[in-house]
Order: structure tokens, then sequence, then C-alpha cells
């Protein structure tokens, strides 16, 4: 978003992959391997989908910045031959001009500052999975907590992405110093690198580590949003190859940032610990304060005349209260309710992420490296299940994706008891090989099973309420994830697994991969058969995995 990497622990983006640590996750899918979306990856993320968006190129005549002011006057009574001619070659030149400054490509689409700005966002998105392997193992090491203790602050530091839609209200009605895109990335930006700052030198306890995750979380669901908005805005008018090629720029931006951190993350904790970490990633976020300057905005009026320092428009009260009562009644539809209550349900099984980093950390004495190099080939393994997807079950109905992935996931989540109980030794693969394998085909298969979660929220949304009710089926997923891990964290204080005891951590993978299928019985919630839809509309259905 949210944002799947196996080894993560705060999910700012949450997800339904489960791996051999925790997810933080955005958005992320989380699989029912039942072990990083969040929130961010480990997550602090996973993969953050997106709605059907686009961005939009800046290459129409109307651009306030490229275009020439000379050429006739609009109130001119006479127009001379000679002024028209005159006219036509300024506007060519400027023309000819603008695209020359926009010559530079990426993925298709032209580079010019407003692209560039939106793709440097999702850029940071992915990267500040640099944090989330440090974050596990300063909870563990540092603050000395159990288990069940980190997922509790994984479960609550996901809180801010519940409530999405309430930051597009504020985004799009309350200017801040007169800009409702640029001001609000600025803001996230410093919240963000402010969170981090003090992660690296005056946090010391539970409470405030609690405090300033929470806060980078919010950061990052915040700037998620705005950055959004700015896509669907471009995405208004475009043709179907524009906007994959726009798509395309914002995913292999997240991408990009997100293999970068996984490269990173391990190397620098094992080299210099969590605080220097912590540090290097207080720097990230003001890349997107930094870039907020790039965005193509006019000023609201108001601000423009120094009248106010905050601008509310006077439609403010009236056009929310009528978004929320069009909101209520999209979602009272039972084609609407009945699917979001199945994902609900499906997401908020109980997860065992943080006990499983418990284990290979403590007891099988996987190293901060290591585990960023397994994030590695997790954040790569990602985009092969995105690839999966595309290539071979778009076009397969929602519940037969659900039944199979289902059912299949929670059959290779077992394979996390051989680990545990030594198994795999006995047929000569070590534990980092097998750890290594067993991760890369269970994010594969997650990644492949929570994309038809954001078609089927796509197409939920009807003519009007696309943003706003895609935003909150999304909170919805990311709820039912919260809930499944805080379950987790129930079952293994219950379990009495501690980071230096793992007796019953068997039954609790059993237990929790069992569960994922429990939802299958509501399979009849899902549509038969996919919508009257274009196939290709998938396309536009923007997915990041951090």
């Amino acid at each position: 978003m949210n944002s799947l990497h196996i080894f993560s622990l705060i999910p700012f983006l949450p997800s339904k992959v489960s791996n051999f640590s925790p997810s933080l996750s955005r958005h992320t899918p989380r699989f029912r391997r039942r072990t990083h979306r969040n929130p961010p990856e480990m997550e602090i993320s996973g993969t953050v989908p997106r709605p059907s968006s686009s961005l939009r190129l800046n290459t129409d005549d109307s651009d306030p910045f490229l275009d020439s002011p000379v050429g006739a006057g609009k109130g001119d009574a006479l127009t001379t031959e000679a002024d028209l001619e005159a006219s036509s070659s300024t506007k060519t030149a400027s023309r000819k001009h603008k695209y020359r400054m926009s010559s530079i490509k990426l993925f298709g689409v032209d580079l010019s500052p407003d692209n560039v700005a939106v793709a440097m966002v999702y850029f940071v998105q992915g990267v500040l999975g640099l944090a989330r392997l440090a974050v596990n193992f300063y909870l563990k090491d540092d603050l000395h907590l159990d288990p069940a203790e980190a997922a509790v602050i994984t479960g609550l530091s996901a809180l801010p992405w519940l409530i999405k839609p309430l930051y597009g209200f504020i985004s799009d009605s309350v200017p801040l110093f007169g800009y409702r895109r640029r001001s609000y990335l600025v803001l996230s930006g410093l919240l963000g690198a402010l969170s981090w700052s003090l992660m690296a030198t005056f946090v010391d306890s539970k409470y405030s580590a609690g405090f300033c995750i929470l806060l980078g979380s919010l950061s990052v669901a915040f700037s998620d949003v705005v950055v959004d908005s700015m896509v669907v805005e471009r995405a208004r008018g475009e043709s179907q190859s524009t906007s994959g090629s726009l798509q395309s720029l914002c995913w292999g931006s997240s991408a990009f940032g997100g293999i970068v951190s996984s490269y990173f993350s391990g190397s620098l904790l094992d080299l210099y610990g969590v605080r220097f970490v912590f540090g290097i990633t207080a720097l990230l976020p003001l890349i997107t304060s930094v870039v907020a300057v790039l965005v193509n905005e006019q000023p609201m009026f108001g601000i423009a005349r120094g009248q106010n320092l905050f601008s509310v428009g006077p439609e403010f009260l009236e056009s929310s209260k009528r978004s929320i009562i069009q909101l209520w009644g999209s979602v009272r539809q039972p084609s609407v309710f009945l699917p979001t209550l199945f994902i609900f349900l499906w997401q908020s099984t109980p997860q065992s992420d943080s006990a499983m980093f418990y284990f290979t950390t403590n007891s099988l004495g996987f190293t901060p490296e290591f585990l960023g190099r397994v994030k590695l080939v997790t954040s790569i393994a990602s985009l092969l299940g995105v690839g999966i997807y595309n290539g071979f079950l778009k076009n397969v109905p929602l519940r037969k994706i659900f039944f199979a992935t289902t059912l299949l996931g929670s059959a290779l989540g077992m394979t996390q008891v051989f680990l545990i109980t030594g198994l795999n030794r006995k047929f000569g693969i070590s534990d980092e090989w097998f750890a290594i394998g067993d991760s890369l085909i269970l994010t594969v298969l997650s990644q492949a099973s929570f994309m038809p979660v954001l078609v089927l929220a796509a197409r939920l949304c009807p003519e009007g309420m696309e943003a706003t009710l895609f935003a909150t089926l999304m909170s919805v997923s990311n709820g039912g994830s919260v809930v499944g891990g805080l379950f987790g964290a129930g079952l293994t204080q219950l379990f009495g697994i501690t980071k230096d005891r793992f007796d019953n951590l068997a039954a609790l993978i059993i237990l929790c991969n069992l569960s994922s299928l429990l939802p299958l019985p509501l399979l009849g919630l899902l549509p038969g058969n996919n919508p009257d839809v274009n196939p290709e509309d998938d396309s536009d259905i923007e997915m990041k995995c951090n």
C-alpha cells in the first residue's frame, strides 16, 4: 500500500503472506504460509495493492509551465494573416520545446517533473524496507520482547492503514498552505523522518518504540493515499496503452526500492547495528518532501492571495456528508458487502510470523545478513507471482483461485514443521537452503493468491465511488490482517512460546495453517464467475510489493 518481505515485523502494508518472519507491511499479500502487508515487506510491508490507476502525462497544450504566453489575443477584433502565422509558429516551437524537455523516457513514460515526483514517492515506499529487519532485531535483542509482545506491536503499527479513506477526504477537502498534494507530501516526509530519527536516538522502551513505529506507518499511509490520488487524477482520459505504461512506472519504482532495501538491510545491520540503520532510514522520507516541489499544482485561490494558512472550502462538510452516505449505500449492497466479508475473514485467521522469526534467529542462528538475502530473493519472487497471475490466472473464476491457492498454501505452509523438527537435514538439505527454497515458493504463491483480492475489490467499486470504495475495501482487508496478527499473538502466548522456548511451535504452525481453511465454506459469498468485464482491465490495478 498498501506493500511482501518475509522477515519483516512492522506491517506498514499488512499482507496475507507469511514466512519465517513477521510481515510489516503496506498493503503486501500475506499468504497462508501462516507465518514481512507491513504494513511494510519482512514487512514493515508487503506488497501493496492499488486501485486501477495510472499517471497522466502532461503533454497537452494547456500545461501552464511549458506553454508560451505568446499568441493572438482571445479578444482581438482583427487578426492579420501574419499574426496567425506568427502565433502558429510560436505554438509549434513551444510544443517542440516541451517534447524535447520530456524526451527522456522510462517504461515508455516521459519523465516530466510531475512523473518523476510520483515515481520517487513510490520508490521511497519500497526502499523504506531498509529498517524493517532492524526493527525485528531491535524488538527482540535490544528490548528483549517475547514473540507475543512483538506481534502485538506489529499489529498496532498497521492501524493507520485502516483509515485510509479519511486521509483522502482530508487531502481533497482541506488544502494546507494552499495545496492539496504538495503540502501533505512534505508533511508526510517530515513525519517519517522524525519517527525514524527518534528510533535512532532516544527510543529505549517498547512503548516509545511502538509509538514511533506507528508514526512511521502513518507517514507512509498518508503519502500513499496522496500519491494514489495524483495517479487517479492523471489517469482520466488516458488510453489503455498509456495507463499500462504509467502503472509500470509506479510499480517498477516501488519494486526497485524494495529490492535495493532487501539487498542492503541485512549487511548494514550486521556491520553497524540497528541504530545506524534507523539513522540512514530517517533520511529516506525526506526525499518525499523534496520531490513534492516538482508536483504540478496551482495554489488554492484564498491562499494565493495570502488570506489564510488553512483553507477549507465551504462545501467541505456537505461534500463529506454526501460522500459518506454514498459510500455507506454502496457497501450495504449484497454484491459488495458479502465479498468484502469474505476478504476480511480470509485475512483474519491467526498468523505465526513473529514466533517463526524468533525461532530462526535464536534457535537456528540465522544472521541479519542471511535474512537480508532471503528478503532479496522473495522480493524478486513476488514479481514472478504477479507474472504468473497475469499470464495464467487472471481469467480464472475467483472462487477457483481462492480455493486452489488456499489449499495449496495451507499444505506448503506445513513445511515449516520440517525446519522446526530438523527433518530437512535428514534429507541432506541445510536449514539455510531449505529456508530460501521454502520462502521462494511460498512468496510466489502468496503473491499470485492475493492478486484476485485486488481485482475483486476494484471490480466491486461502482461508478463514481472508485477511489473511495477501493480504499475502504483495502482498509477492511488490512483490518482482517491486524486481527489475524493479534489472534496469532494470543495463541503464541497460550502455547507458551517465548524467545527461548519453542516446544509447542510445531503445534502453533499446524494450527495456524489449518485455520486458513476455515473461510473456504464461505466461498459462496464471492461472485460465481468473473464479472462481464474486459480482462485487460486487470492491468490497470497497481500492485506494489515491498
